[in-house]
């Protein structure tokens, strides 16, 4: 109950319920050894395919330095691969190795559990109004899926 002189905030709803969705995430995540970042950048190197790190960067609305840190620990991993772009000498792509192949079903299947836990707890119904207006939301904002193109 709200005593006199606080305010509800929509917006604190959407973070609170994300924080506790994403820690949802991260447990189920734990067993592959991913972070819910690590996994999106997978997932998304999978759709987009060869990508170089600025283009990724681009891609989840960071800086190129933050994307070479997440970048870099993935190479580590031996989950992504950088090469040299055969057309741009300057410039480096980055793949999946076929051990992050080998992930991007895990990560789909973890994806679909999370999906599942949300409609355990609002319903189906539920869940797919709120599906979406958090895109309607994301898109209004300039927020946008990656997108599928052609492998390099």
């Amino acid at each position: 109950m709200l005593t006199m002189g606080e305010q509800k905030y929509k917006f604190h709803l959407l973070l609170h319920s994300a924080d506790l969705i994403q820690e949802y995430l991260r447990v189920k995540l734990l067993p592959f050894g991913l972070t819910p970042n690590q996994a999106r950048v997978i997932k998304t190197i999978n759709l987009m395919g060869n990508i170089s790190q600025v283009e990724l960067a681009r891609e989840f609305n960071i800086t190129p330095a933050s994307m070479s840190t997440m970048t870099s620990r993935l190479i580590a991993l031996n989950l992504i691969k950088s090469q040299k772009d055969a057309k741009n000498a300057k410039r480096n792509l980055l793949r999946l190795s076929s051990k992050g192949h080998n992930l991007v079903n895990d990560i789909s299947q973890v994806w679909q559990s999370v999906d599942e836990y949300i409609e355990q707890n609002i319903g189906i119904e539920n869940t797919t109004a709120l599906a979406e207006l958090s895109e309607m939301l994301r898109d209004s904002l300039g927020g946008r899926m990656p997108e599928k193109r052609m492998k390099k």
